[in-house]
């Protein structure tokens, strides 16, 4: 699979690296709606230009890697969370996926992971950076800032998130605000009726 895959390739994907029907209810939902929201981005001024095909495809598979890290009774490996975009690029690759959809899982983290980031906080990964480069890699990483997949599942509005990564420096909710300054804001209430999913 050299191409870029269609949605309904995607799906077949999470099908087969999901442990548990669970965990492919919230991981591929998840995904779902990061595309939903990228997609709402793409039709403002910062869309022109885009690659909305791989925009697509990087929404829908940017979280595969989150499945190595349930057991076998369902639960997750949260110590290890931030191993999962690496472990969605080893299924990314063993999958025949091209190298431009490879970095969707690997630097959609946080607003971005730097060797710093990684030495200072001893982040079980190798040291290196993990950072969006490309217009399409930076909308994919964006557009996930707004879905959580905590217990219940929510939507976060940009102070929220700006609150929540604040612990790792005011660099990184500068980051988040030029990201919000190229894109713009999101609208949330929709898709939180229609997921059941609240706005925090």
């Amino acid at each position: 699979m050299s191409h870029v895959p269609t949605v309904a390739e995607v799906t077949a994907l999470h099908r087969a690296y999901a442990p548990t029907r669970a965990a492919f209810e919230k991981v591929h939902t998840h995904c779902g709606i990061v595309w939903r929201i990228a997609e709402q981005l793409l039709d403002g001024p910062a869309g022109a230009g885009v690659d909305r095909d791989l925009v697509r495809a990087g929404c829908l598979l940017h979280d595969i890697g989150v499945y190595r890290l349930y057991d076998e009774d369902g639960r997750l490996d949260g110590a290890n969370y931030v191993r999962h975009g690496l472990l969605g690029v080893e299924i990314l690759r063993k999958e025949g996926l091209p190298e431009s959809l490879h970095r969707f899982c690997s630097c959609h983290t946080g607003v971005g992971l730097t060797r710093d980031d990684v030495l200072s906080r001893q982040l079980p990964i190798p040291v290196d950076d993990y950072l969006a480069e490309s217009v399409e890699e930076r909308l994919v990483m964006y557009a996930d800032k707004f879905h959580s997949k905590s217990n219940p599942p929510r939507f976060l509005r940009p102070d929220t998130f700006a609150a929540k990564i604040r612990r790792f420096g005011d660099d990184k909710v500068v980051a988040f605000q030029a990201l919000a300054d190229e894109f713009g804001t999101p609208e949330l209430d929709a898709l939180s009726a229609e997921f059941g999913h609240r706005v925090t």
